[in-house]
C-alpha cells in the first residue's frame, strides 16, 4: 500500500512544505476549468512586461540623442527628440495601461479561485468545526481565506512581474553600460591601471553590497509580518465572540460582557505593529539612501570620461539612466523585501490551513497517534479508508 503523508497540526512545519503544499492547491487555476482563458491573461502580462521593457530601452537611447542635441544646440534635433518623445511616451502610457489590466485581471481571477476552493474544502464534512492547528498559531481560518488568500495571490503575481521585468531590464541595460562605458584608465602611483568595462563591475559590485546589507537588516521580517498577521486575526476573533456574547439566546441587555479578551487581543496588535514599523524603518534606510546615491555614483563614475572628452553628455546621461535601470534590476531583492516577507507570510498561513483541512480529509481517526517521523503522521491508505468509513 501506497503511504499518504501529512504533517500534524502540533509539530511545527518547515517553510519548504508550506510553500510546496500551497503550489499544489494553487496552481490548480491554471490546469481547472479553464486552462485556456488562464494562460491568456498570464501571456498578456508576459507579453505587457516584454513590451515596457522595449519602450524603456527605446527611451533610453531616445535620452542619449536629445542631450546630445542639447549640448550642441542644435534647435532642429531638439524639435524633433521632442516629437518622437510624445510618440515614446504615449506608447509607454498606453503599454502600462494595459499592462495594469491584464497584470489585475490575473490577480482577481486567481484570487476568486482560490478562495472558492478554500471555502468548499473547508466548508465540506463541516471540516470547520473540527479543524486543528499547530502549537502557538492564531485559529481563525476565515482570515486567512478572505485575507492571506488575497495577499498570497496578488503580491505573488505583482512580484512575479516585477522579477521579469528585472531580469530583461539586467539583460538589456548591461548590454548598454558595456558598450557605452567600454574601459576606464586611471593612474595609480604612475602607472596605467586599466578597468576593463568598469560600468559593468561597479553596477554588479554596488547591487551586491546593497542586497546583502538589505537581507542582514531585514532578515525577521517574514516572522515579524507573520506574527502582525497573527494578531490582527485574533483582534477580530476577539471582537467576534464578544459580539456572540452580546447576542446570546436569553441574555439580559443591562448584563455585562466580559471586554478583557478583546482589549488584550488589541495591545498585542498594537505591539505587533510597533516591531513591523521598526523593522522597516531599518529597511528604509537602505533602500532610500540607495534611492539617491545610485544617479549621484553613476554621474560620478562617467565623469572623467566626459571630462577628457571620451563620452559625450548624450552618452552620459544615457550610461546614468542604464546604470540607474540595471542596479535597480539587481536590486529587486532589496526594493521587494517586504512585499515579499508579506507573500511569503501569507503564503505559509494558507498553507498551514490546507494541511490543517488535509489531517481531517485523509485520517481524522489517527490525529492523537504520535508520529514515527519528527513533524509528519505517516498512514496507509488501508488506514486511511478504514477510518473514512
Amino acid at each position: 500500500m501506497t503511504d499518504v503523508v501529512f504533517p500534524t497540526p502540533h509539530v511545527p512545519v518547515d517553510t519548504r512544505h508550506l510553500i510546496s503544499r500551497f503550489w499544489r492547491c494553487a496552481s490548480g487555476f491554471w490546469i481547472e476549468p479553464w486552462p485556456f482563458h488562464a494562460g491568456i491573461i498570464t501571456g498578456a502580462v508576459i507579453a505587457g512586461t516584454i513590451a515596457q521593457m522595449v519602450l524603456q530601452f527605446r527611451l533610453n537611447y531616445w535620452s542619449r540623442d536629445f542631450f546630445d542635441a542639447f549640448g550642441r544646440k542644435d534647435g532642429n534635433a531638439l524639435q524633433h527628440q521632442a516629437l518622437l518623445f510624445l510618440l515614446l511616451a504615449s506608447a509607454s502610457i498606453g503599454t502600462a495601461v494595459v499592462a495594469l489590466w491584464s497584470r489585475m485581471t490575473l490577480q482577481r481571477r486567481w484570487r476568486a479561485w482560490l478562495t472558492r476552493h478554500l471555502m468548499d474544502r473547508w466548508l465540506t464534512n463541516q471540516n470547520f468545526r473540527h479543524l486543528r492547528f499547530r502549537k502557538n498559531e492564531d485559529h481563525n481560518p476565515e482570515f486567512r481565506i478572505a485575507e492571506d488568500a488575497r495577499v498570497a495571490t496578488e503580491a505573488a503575481i505583482n512580484l512575479a512581474a516585477g522579477l521579469l521585468s528585472s531580469v530583461l531590464s539586467a539583460v538589456i541595460f548591461i548590454g548598454v553600460l558595456w558598450h557605452v562605458g567600454g574601459d576606464l584608465t586611471v593612474e595609480v602611483f604612475g602607472y596605467g591601471l586599466t578597468i576593463p568595462k568598469y560600468l559593468v563591475i561597479t553596477v554588479a559590485a554596488y547591487s551586491l553590497v546593497l542586497t546583502l546589507a538589505m537581507t542582514l537588516v531585514g532578515r525577521r521580517l517574514v516572522t515579524i509580518i507573520a506574527n502582525k498577521n497573527g494578531a490582527e486575526a485574533e483582534f477580530r476573533a476577539a471582537a467576534s465572540n464578544l459580539r456572540e456574547q452580546g447576542e446570546a439566546p436569553g441574555r439580559a441587555d443591562d448584563e455585562p460582557v466580559d471586554q478583557k479578551p478583546i482589549d488584550t487581543a488589541f495591545d498585542v496588535v498594537i505591539q505587533r505593529w510597533r516591531a513591523l514599523c521598526a523593522q522597516l524603518m531599518r529597511t528604509t534606510l537602505i533602500s532610500q539612501g540607495n534611492i539617491l546615491a545610485a544617479p549621484v555614483i553613476a554621474w560620478a563614475l562617467c565623469a572623467p570620461k566626459y571630462l577628457t572628452g571620451t563620452m559625450s553628455l548624450g552618452e552620459v546621461a544615457q550610461a546614468v539612466a542604464a546604470f540607474v535601470m540595471v542596479q535597480t534590476a539587481l536590486n529587486w531583492l532589496v526594493d521587494n523585501y517586504a512585499g515579499l516577507a508579506e507573500c511569503a507570510s501569507s503564503v505559509n498561513r494558507v498553507a498551514s490551513l490546507m494541511f490543517a483541512i488535509d489531517a481531517l480529509e485523509v485520517a481524522p481517526a489517527v490525529l492523537p497517534v504520535p508520529p514515527r517521523e519528527p513533524g509528519f503522521c505517516v498512514v496507509s491508505e488501508a488506514g486511511a479508508l478504514a477510518a473514512g468509513e
